[in-house]
């Protein structure tokens, strides 16, 4: 035996389609589309869920973030007595606030009114205008935050 008589045993090869030849102008391709172009490939489906989910931009991206319910100060110098305390629990209790999907949300004070009522404020989120007012007006506020 030697390396001229050695044959490689013969495989049925692909058909090679799409150059001339007796298969016509489309050559069994159909017309048009995807799959009748070269190259044709399908895009995999997880490429199709990452192109649906918002790209986070910019620095410190907060989209995702629950934003607090404002509550200006003329709302409770309407609803709420000299020397009450306002907190998440009265809100509710006085209609003020909603439960969102069986939790309770933030809550900011805002300083839009005027206020001449002494309140004790707790558990709320506080805009810098807001805490000024109250402290003016003699009131007392604890385990709040200045935002």
């Amino acid at each position: 035996m030697q390396l001229h008589t050695l044959h490689v045993p013969k495989g049925k090869k692909a058909k090679r389609i799409g150059r001339g030849g007796k298969r016509g102008t489309y050559s069994g391709r159909g017309i048009k589309g995807q799959k009748a172009r070269s190259g044709r490939r399908i895009r995999p489906q997880m490429r199709d869920t990452l192109k649906k989910i918002p790209k986070k931009r910019g620095y410190r991206f907060t989209a995702f973030r629950a934003k607090p319910f404002g509550i200006n100060l003329e709302i409770l110098e309407r609803h709420y007595a000299a020397g009450e305390t306002v907190s998440l629990a009265t809100l509710l209790e006085k209609g003020l606030l909603k439960k969102q999907g069986g939790k309770m949300p933030a809550v900011k004070i805002l300083g839009n009114g005027e206020i001449t009522k002494k309140f004790t404020i707790e558990g709320c989120d506080m805009s810098a205008a807001a805490r000024e007012k109250v402290e003016k007006a003699g009131g007392n506020i604890a385990g709040t935050r200045n935002l």
